[in-house]
């Protein structure tokens, strides 16, 4: 088995993050899930964030006003991938329970889809590409002990 790649991670919460969010996700706990989801060495920044701050950056950077659940700026792929994945909080304790998960499998299954991302994996340019890194995440999130978060 080959070792995993390298990762460089620097773990930010904003002020209106709650506490429980915050020992959920522990600094190990980030990188082992980012690390399994990674296929060269990287440099990312995870940012957790309250609904304002989500908001604001959705609407500066995509053009939509609303907070989501998951934000992926990816700035270099090659040879190192560099990238901030920014995570809204409120917006995922919100879907967690909708979705009848757990706030860990859902944190786990957007740090996954955010490190896609940051490496070039597509989902909303066309139908291959979301079929193919949607059966990447489920083997991911899977290898983490998780259930298949589409189902």
């Amino acid at each position: 088995m080959s070792a995993l790649p390298e990762l460089d991670l620097t773990l930010q919460f904003g002020a209106a993050v709650p506490e429980t969010h915050r020992k959920l996700l522990s600094k190990a706990r980030v990188t082992r899930w980012l690390r399994l989801a990674l296929q060269r060495p990287a440099e990312i920044t995870v940012r957790v964030v309250g609904a304002a701050e989500g908001r604001t950056l959705n609407r500066e950077y995509r053009g939509k006003d609303y907070a989501t659940n998951v934000l992926t700026f990816d700035y270099t792929r090659e040879p190192m991938v560099s990238a901030d994945l920014v995570l809204c909080a409120p917006v995922l304790a919100k879907e967690a329970k909708e979705q009848g998960k757990t706030l860990e499998e859902h944190y786990a299954h957007l740090l996954v889809h955010g490190t896609l991302h940051a490496q070039g994996y597509e989902h909303e340019t066309n139908e291959t590409d979301a079929l193919e890194m949607e059966a990447l995440e489920v083997l991911l999130v899977a290898a983490l002990g998780y259930a298949n978060p589409y189902e």
